[in-house]
């Protein structure tokens, strides 16, 4: 007796299906969404600008499945300051990146990179 299906006439079948190991992992576990090297490039030059003024202290980054997410911390043990996103889903609409607040409110959000992180460039006063 075999697991192979019989044919009319008693006949039996013997399939054989190969499949590549590279096409069944790239289907079961999709690529996670990744800064390139320019991207972080510019964030950490903005993240090194800014512990060098003793505002941050930590950060962290998550590669996710959808998006990938740079997050500031003013202490490791709290919730991120600032959240970096790029989700690459939204950049034929509102644009790939943006910024959000401790509250997940956007502060920022566009196409480039450069444009979006200068929500973090401070606004010089005039102090009479």
């Amino acid at each position: 007796m075999t697991d192979q299906p019989e044919l009319p006439g008693g006949e039996r079948t013997q399939e054989t299906t190969v499949v590549s190991l590279h096409e069944y992992r790239q289907n079961r576990d999709p690529v996670p969404v990744t800064f390139h090297r320019r991207e972080l490039d510019a964030i950490l030059r903005i993240y090194g600008r800014m512990v060098g003024e003793g505002e941050w202290k930590d950060y962290a980054i998550d590669h996710l499945k959808d998006r990938a997410v740079f997050s500031i911390f003013k202490r490791s043990g709290e919730m991120p300051l600032y959240r970096i996103e790029k989700n690459p889903k939204l950049a034929g609409k509102q644009g790939a990146y943006c910024v959000l607040n401790t509250h997940g409110m956007i502060l920022k959000r566009g196409h480039e990179l450069p444009q979006v992180l200068k929500v973090f460039d401070k606004v010089l006063k005039l102090i009479d």
